[in-house]
């Protein structure tokens, strides 16, 4: 005799009557997809398309789910619209807020998906996934997701020197590489891009069969020149911005209390300040978070083991307090936080000594944030002398 459970006649409908439209969107460069749930609709979703980046088009289409709650429950209902953090910014976010919706960024890595090898994938079903994320934050689920906080467009505009500065650099190691590989390759070495008689160098440069560079050959490296002391014109312009900035702020704010401490210049102020230290942070677990430099450990059962860092935060300031855990112990090495580590790694090398450094890092970037925030002194750091 077969048994057969017990079953309801019609699934179970989600409680949507929070007092508000949810909305999703899913954002490419053609078309928006606007994922809708409407109070007294149960668990049914509607999907409309926009034009990409019509802004009009979009505040149209939340009107017309406005006037259909209205018609269907009577009761007018504000919307609440979730967005993934991507390539599109902030500026919808800041646009939705100006018109009075409510908006939320979310961090899409923060969504739990279905664990299994092959997963259907469509804008359709993200879309869905972002709507029930959404209702389930605002009913209160504890860590359903994570929203972004948007920073302003004073912090967002301030915080382009450092990085642009960052990708001059990396252009200019690219341009001086490729010129030291074209003069490996005809048996060339020992010349140096960077140095200031690189071009009175150049004449008196011979291949390793003795003969001159060829007219071709030197022609290239030459225009190669040409982009690399563009390049050093414009990391001059861009640090000379970045300092006047710098000097604008008065005294006792973050960054002038960061630019005293021995060990740590401009652009390293500049970073920790504009990249993690202008924003405000609960506890030192969301300071070592937002840098993913948090642990991310794997107990289960009998097993009990460390993964290493996130790495899910701003890898700009991730990057450079790992360069500043270096020169901490460089110049400030009677802080109690360099004893520490030399307490851990002098008997210790290799992989051992790396991750002591990053261990290092975090516990530099909360006493930073500390320093910085609450004027809670450094034990053991040195200020720099007048």
């Amino acid at each position: 005799m077969h048994i057969v459970a017990d079953q309801s006649a019609a699934p179970a409908a989600i409680r949507t009557h929070l007092g508000a439209i949810f909305v999703s969107l899913e954002l490419s460069k053609s078309t928006w997809l606007v994922t809708s749930l409407l109070p007294g609709g149960g668990e049914r979703m509607s999907k409309h398309t926009v034009r990409g980046g019509d802004i009009a088009g979009l505040l149209a289409r939340f009107a017309q789910l406005r006037e259909k709650a209205q018609v269907r429950t009577s009761e007018t209902f504000p919307i609440v619209v979730i967005q993934e953090a991507g390539l599109d910014g902030f500026w919808i976010h800041r646009v939705l807020e100006h018109e009075g919706i409510e908006s939320h960024v979310v961090d899409p890595a923060s969504i739990a998906t279905s664990r299994r090898r092959r997963r259907a994938k469509t804008d359709k079903i993200d879309g869905e996934t972002l709507v029930r994320a959404l209702v389930a934050y605002k009913r209160g689920e504890p860590r359903v997701c994570a929203m972004a906080k948007p920073p302003t467009p004073e912090a967002e505009d301030r915080r382009r020197i450092c990085r642009e500065r960052k990708v001059l650099v990396s252009e200019r190691t690219s341009h001086a590489n490729r010129i030291k590989g074209l003069l490996f390759a005809q048996g060339i070495t020992g010349y140096d891009p960077l140095r200031r008689d690189r071009r009175e160098r150049l004449d008196d440069l011979r291949m390793g069969d003795g003969r001159v560079l060829g007219r071709q050959l030197k022609a290239q490296l030459i225009r190669e020149l040409d982009r690399l002391e563009l390049l050093f014109e414009q990391i001059k312009s861009v640090e000379a911005e970045r300092d006047a900035l710098l000097a604008a702020d008065v005294a006792d704010t973050p960054v002038a209390l960061l630019l005293d401490l021995k060990g740590i210049g401009p652009e390293s102020a500049a970073i920790l300040y504009t990249e993690g230290l202008f924003r405000k942070f609960d506890n030192r677990r969301q300071v070592a978070a937002y840098a993913g430099l948090a642990p991310t450990p794997w107990r289960s059962g009998s097993i009990d083991r460390e993964q290493g860092v996130s790495k899910a935060g701003n890898p700009r300031l991730r990057t450079t307090m790992i360069e500043l855990a270096w020169l901490w112990l460089r110049y400030q090495p009677e802080s109690a936080l360099s004893r520490w580590f030399r307490e851990r790694a002098e008997c210790n090398a290799g992989r051992v000594r790396k991750t002591t450094i990053v261990a290092l890092a975090r516990k530099l970037l909360v006493a930073l944030w500390k320093y910085a925030t609450a004027g809670v002194v450094i034990e053991g750091a040195v200020m720099k002398t007048a």
